[in-house]
């Protein structure tokens, strides 16, 4: 099965947008070869998915800027198509659009089938998106979030802000929002060694 793939020949974005696969199953693309994404998540995962949409949502009501689900997806330059958990595009919202034309903030909500993808591949190609200004990456297991935002510019460097309990809030001004910790982990209990 390897050998077929490395030899079949690679998919265009366009190409794979016009695939249509199986109902509930969701897809990237990397590399020019479709992906099964993550699906099925956990409560828990989808309650904190839930709560950041709902969350930016709010923030955002009567600005040009919306909050979608993974089922908007990312084209990175590398040509990989991604689908993070959460997303918000402030560019021409087209009703029948499958990707985001301007997309400003990702968010990913680990688990322990996709941590690593998400803290090192995933992050360094949302890192090369042009115009994206945030990167939210959320523990599920802790109250605790890590921003990267680029630093002066573009072609900067990341930094890196952590909140780490419910007290904190992330400030989002490219985008116009906030996002509380609290209201990200609304409904969500964690076990008394949880890290923090």
């Amino acid at each position: 099965m390897a050998d077929a793939a490395r030899i079949a020949p690679r998919l265009t974005v366009a190409a794979f947008l016009a695939l249509r696969g199986e109902e509930c199953v969701r897809y990237e693309l990397v590399e020019g070869v479709p992906v099964r994404a993550m699906t099925g998540a956990s409560r828990r995962h989808d309650r904190i998915v839930v709560n950041a949409i709902a969350g930016l949502r709010q923030s955002l009501k009567g600005k040009p800027c919306e909050p979608s689900t993974a089922d908007i997806a990312i084209v990175v330059p590398n040509g990989n198509v991604r689908r993070p958990d959460v997303s918000v595009d402030c560019g021409a919202l087209d009703d029948r659009a499958q990707l985001a034309s301007d997309p400003r903030l990702v968010i990913e909500v680990l688990s322990a089938s996709t941590r690593g993808i998400d803290l090192l591949r995933k992050l360094e190609e949302y890192k090369s998106v042009p115009g994206l200004a945030y990167i939210l990456i959320v523990e599920p297991e802790a109250p605790r979030a890590l921003l990267w935002r680029p630093e002066g510019g573009a072609a900067a460097p990341w930094g890196l802000e952590e909140q780490a309990g419910l007290d904190g809030v992330f400030h989002l001004p490219a985008i116009g929002a906030t996002l509380a910790m609290a209201d990200l982990y609304d409904r969500v209990s964690f076990t008394p060694d949880a890290q923090v």
